[in-house]
């Protein structure tokens, strides 16, 4: 009955789509138009990606933190490591910079050499002052050479966070205002403003300033996705339409196909915009991905349409037969990609959910465009001449064939062992793979602003924001000594730790505190004794300026205390290390009962966000394999067929992550998709092969050996096709500056070409040492679905 009913559905879509085409392009055109409107919606996502669900508990105590203490992500620092910036003009004109910047809306402060003041002790007001270091422009290299001896050692509270006093490195931190860190302001204060300043600097004065802070790298990286967007369309559509001419030798194919997956990418675009969703690492690539899925549709819509030409040379008919006989079949093929990325949106990562939603409705629109825009064309176009048929019969086509053939009649036990030996070490590296929760892994490595990372991280110890929060479970709580004692033996270890800076906190001010009241000898530059910290408490009670420094360290209320360190770029093994080290010391030194201490910021959050996507990766990489499974259960009611058809399908996601263990390339959130999208593409395949192989049973009275030499004859062809346009399609994310996306891009492209090699040789395999417990009418009954109707036994279906 639904097959019945299937049949007559298309046939009913055909006569529609012939009888109304110029209202049906009117339709495309007008539905492109309104999706067009919604591209002004679209924006690039201003902070990282948060991998984590709302409600998981590392995203509530970080929102915990910035309620108390604000955004955390708002500091640029500026550096510069040269010895001949110890001058009169280029240390004034250093000076000059920094202070300009204080002039901007979007800055809320700037710390530089010229701002740092020096704690001093007010006997008679019993109050500690504050004076700088440098009250006017420095005029004399001996004033240059007294405010280093003072600064890199006398005063160790402001040792690696303006300056190294090892290396004589200077830097200034330009803390951005909250409210301006994650919207497009801070875009044009980097771009227009500060990278202007710097480079117009350096021109000058003959420096090299580095630049980094998590806006600033949040900035570049953002400009990086949009300049690769372009990049990616450009290169997709030059890929694949190359491929595709040389396969069909007809510019109007080719020009068809790019008018159809030019308006997919329109679509996606407009989708996104509609949504409301943010251009991401990840949202960046379906554009593309579309012109690369969208590219094997035309493939098949093409090619039957002139294999039914070259047939019997009735134009309507063979239009007619392209949308009754490959409608069906490119629906149910582009039903199971998008199911691939449709599992997507089960996670709780809302960013996944996004690329889910957005890549499974670009999917479905990309088989609708090409499946109206492809005949309804053709339909006003003349008949193909004789020189865009001859590829239908290329010698080379007829070789890979029975190459196929030979290989599957005779070679069987080759292929198995091969298989099997592919397993085997497969399995070995997969044992090998590493997680990686880096945020600057995927980087550019070629960028400036990558050299620049790695050069505050050799010089400050990183640039990725660690936090520890303390609790103290009562007001004015942090200013105790037995709870500055237990910081200041949390920082030891911190300090002790090789992978990050030496941490600021309350306790560094009350050292300060100390020392400044013994007249800023630094030998005191440590915590009061109890007999000390009644009186040095008493002049910072009276002193308005060490207030406004405690505002950075200390909430309002006094309760709660932050102690901030930087993290290098580490692997998340170190991290977890790390971590576990610091919360056995917090475990130690804060009883439960009397304070509350957890650990934050950036680099932690994103961390566990990787770590949260790789549990999520089995269930996301299971319920495609579940659905595909069922969907193929639906077509075909036969159990056994699912274990044989997955085999082919699951054997390149095994040799692909044992690739990945050998290569040293980490589970991370862009090599994460890789799976699930190459299983949703590669089962389509499968679905080809099996539809095929079906009819050939029942043309062929159920004789195995013929109907899967039939089935591969027939599809075999088409299959390479489409494999090698998927192949170098995806290869064109390899040209990116995003190492994970590289990393996508080559190993989705290698599983594919792996998939299709077991698809065309281990799948026909397995069914003819199979044939008796698989082939026969009670095994193989009637499909629920007819991807290929009966009739067409006859006809070069897939080319």
């Amino acid at each position: 009955m639904l097959k019945l009913f299937t049949k007559n559905f298309w046939e009913v879509v055909a006569g529609l789509m012939l009888r109304n085409r110029i209202a049906i392009l009117i339709v495309i055109a007008l539905t492109t138009i309104f999706l067009s409107t919604q591209w002004k919606y679209m924006r690039f996502a201003f902070t990282e990606a948060n991998l984590l669900p709302d409600d998981n508990e590392v995203n509530i105590t970080y929102n915990e933190f910035l309620k108390i203490f604000g955004e955390e992500g708002n500091l640029v620092v500026l550096g510069i490591k040269d010895p001949s910036l110890f001058t009169v003009e280029k240390f004034n004109a250093w000076n000059r910079l920094s202070e300009s910047f204080k002039h901007y809306d979007e800055v809320e402060t700037v710390l530089s050499i010229k701002d740092l003041q020096k704690l001093v002790k007010n006997t008679e007001q019993q109050k500690f002052d504050l004076e700088p270091f440098i009250k006017d422009s420095l005029t004399s290299l001996s004033e240059i050479d007294s405010l280093q001896q003072q600064l890199f050692q006398q005063y160790p509270f402001y040792d690696n966070f303006l300056f190294n006093k090892e290396t004589r490195t200077i830097r200034t931190a330009i803390y951005l205002k909250k409210d301006i860190v994650n919207t497009a302001a801070r875009k044009d204060f980097i771009i227009d403003i500060l990278e202007t300043k710097v480079k117009n600097f350096e021109d000058d004065y003959d420096l090299d300033v580095r630049v980094s802070g998590m806006p600033y790298i949040r900035t570049l990286n953002s400009k990086n996705i949009s300049d690769e967007i372009s990049l990616f369309i450009g290169a997709a559509l030059l890929v694949t339409s190359f491929i595709f001419f040389l396969f069909f030798r007809s510019f109007r194919a080719t020009l068809i196909s790019l008018v159809v997956v030019s308006f997919g990418v329109m679509w996606t675009f407009g989708i996104i915009g509609l949504l409301g969703y943010e251009i991401t690492v990840l949202t960046a690539l379906i554009p593309p991905l579309i012109i690369v899925i969208g590219i094997p549709n035309c493939i098949f819509l093409i090619n039957k349409y002139q294999n039914e030409v070259k047939l019997h040379g009735n134009k309507v008919k063979s239009l007619h037969r392209v949308i009754t006989k490959i409608g069906n079949a490119t629906l149910m093929t582009n039903v199971t990609t998008a199911s691939g990325f449709a599992t997507f949106m089960f996670t709780q990562s809302t960013l996944l959910k996004e690329f889910g939603v957005v890549a499974s409705l670009s999917i479905i629109s990309i088989f609708i465009l090409s499946l109206l825009i492809i005949p309804i064309l053709y339909s006003f176009l003349p008949y193909p001449k004789e020189r865009h048929l001859n590829h239908l019969n290329r010698r080379w086509t007829t070789a890979f064939v029975n190459w196929m053939a030979r290989m599957v009649k005779e070679r069987r036990i080759a292929i198995y062992s091969t298989a099997i030996g592919l397993l085997i070490v497969s399995l070995i590296g997969i044992f090998q793979i590493k997680i990686s929760g880096s945020l600057i892994e995927d980087m550019p490595k070629n960028t400036e602003f990558f050299r620049d990372i790695k050069f505050f991280e050799s010089e400050f110890d990183g640039i990725m924001p660690l936090e520890i929060m303390v609790d103290t479970k009562r007001k004015k709580g942090v200013m105790k000594l037995s709870t500055l004692k237990r910081m200041d033996q949390l920082e030891d270890l911190i300090i002790e730790t090789p992978q990050l800076s030496r941490p600021i906190s309350v306790v560094s001010l009350v050292k300060y505190s100390k020392q400044a009241y013994y007249n800023g000898n630094p030998k005191y530059y440590q915590l009061p004794t109890s007999q000390e910290n009644s009186f040095i408490l008493s002049y910072a009670k009276n002193s308005s300026t060490e207030a406004d420094l405690l505002k950075s360290f200390v909430d309002s209320t006094g309760r709660y205390a932050r102690i901030t360190t930087f993290m290098k770029d580490i692997g998340t093994d170190k991290m977890e290390r790390i971590e576990e080290n610091l919360q056995t010391e917090i475990n130690k030194l804060f009883p439960a009962e009397n304070y509350n201490v957890i650990m934050t910021g950036k680099a932690l959050v994103f961390q566990k966000g990787t770590e949260y996507l790789v549990k999520n990766l089995a269930i996301s990489l299971s319920l495609a394999i579940l659905l595909i499974a069922l969907f193929m259960a639906y077509m075909f009611r036969s159990f056994r067929m699912i274990v044989v058809s997955l085999i082919p399908n699951l054997l390149p996601l095994l040799i692909t992550a044992g690739l990945m263990g050998y290569l040293g390339v980490p589970i991370k959130p862009s090599t994460i998709l890789v799976f699930s999208i190459a299983f949703g593409i590669s089962v389509d395949d499968t679905i080809h092969f099996l539809a095929k192989y079906r009819q050939e049973l029942q043309a062929n009275n159920w004789k195995i050996k013929k109907s899967v030499y039939g089935a591969l004859r027939e599809t075999g062809v088409s299959m390479f096709y489409t494999s090698i346009v998927l192949f170098f399609g995806f290869s064109v994310f390899t040209l990116s500056s995003f190492g994970g996306t590289v990393a996508l891009g080559a190993l989705v492209s290698a599983t594919l070409l792996f998939a299709m090699l077991s698809n065309l040789l281990l799948l026909p395999s397995l069914l003819l040492s199979l044939e008796k417990s698989i082939a026969n009418k009670e095994t193989l009954k009637e499909p629920t679905i007819n991807i290929i109707p009966e009739d067409d036994d006859d006809d070069d279906t897939k080319g």
